[in-house]
């Protein structure tokens, strides 16, 4: 197998990690899932036509996406997506799709909805990921976004007793440890903007992710409160999480039904099948594999 494709911006790859039972099950998370869960049928369209979630895992948030005709799941690690096919099974409306996030392997216009949860916190260079994004959705398209928010009211207490460095009212992003950053609400808004997203809904998540809580207090009872304080994001944003609903403005491209990859080589999107790869007229040849569309390199390629 080749290697990545080169990058200039460093890429947190979750490859043949333990992300699903190291971190998820069993691990006293079921709180945040159903928070999480909360805020995104709060915000996402319930119903759609093609849908995709960046950075998508295991699959553990796929069956919300039930009332949309194709949902693509993407990630960067194989590994993770083979357990989330393993985990869906062989439903046709799922799409499994490893690549980068600077370069995403889809013609321009071609979503109507996308959602990326847990994700944009292990990106460097995020202006360049957003721009990616807001390429490939639709005019009047929702993006779902969730990121860790930098201002949360445990760290302004850390701040003020001392017991951290870095300053939660600074806008700037903070990496507390590598490839994990920490954003203002205030330096977030801008780079959507920026990037030509226009944000309708804000909330803040996960009020209760303290150890203490969860030990004594039922997730669905902890969940059914935070659902409650949720709303209040739209006023200021205090919880360790905070989801924003974007809607992409009128005018622009879009795609054909029938029109969905691109090489992120080269752009082109005249790809064709060819056996178990995906082949572009600048001889770039793209895997497919286990039902896995693999855009993390190419298999080929021809001067």
């Amino acid at each position: 197998m080749a290697a990545p494709i080169p990058s200039d911006r460093p890429i947190c790859d979750y490859e043949g990690s333990r992300y699903r039972t190291e971190f998820w099950e069993g691990q006293g998370r079921e709180y945040e899932d159903r928070a999480e869960r909360l805020a995104l049928r709060r915000l996402l369209p319930p119903t759609g036509d093609r849908i995709i979630e960046i950075g998508a895992g295991f699959g553990r948030l796929a069956d919300l996406y039930a009332g949309y005709r194709q949902v693509v799941l993407l990630d960067y690690s194989r590994t993770l997506l083979a357990e989330a096919r393993e985990r869906l099974g062989a439903d046709p409306r799922y799409l499994y799709v490893a690549a980068d996030v600077y370069r995403l392997p889809f013609v321009p216009g071609a979503f109507d909805a996308a959602t990326m949860v847990r994700v944009i916190h292990h990106i460097a260079d995020v202006p360049a990921a957003l721009a990616q994004i807001r390429a490939i959705l639709k005019p009047g398209a929702v993006f779902v976004l969730e990121y860790a928010n930098k201002r949360r009211w445990k760290a302004i207490a850390r701040y003020l007793l001392r017991r951290q460095t870095w300053n939660p009212f600074d806008p700037q992003p903070v990496e507390f440890v590598k490839l994990n950053f920490n954003f203002h609400p205030r330096w977030m808004r801008a780079r959507l903007e920026e990037a030509g997203f226009q944000p309708e809904r804000w909330l803040s998540v996960s009020h209760f992710r303290a150890g203490f809580l969860k030990r004594l207090i039922p997730a669905g009872l902890l969940a059914a409160a935070d659902g409650l304080l949720q709303p209040v994001g739209a006023l200021w944003q205090l919880s360790p999480s905070t989801f924003v609903r974007l809607c992409t403005p009128p005018g622009g491209p879009v795609a054909p039904e029938s029109a969905l990859f691109r090489c992120p080589l080269c752009g082109s999107d005249e790809l064709t099948v060819a056996g178990q790869m995906l082949a572009c007229p600048q001889g770039h040849r793209w895997a497919i594999r286990e039902g896995i569309y693999d855009f993390k390199e190419p298999i080929s390629l021809t001067p």
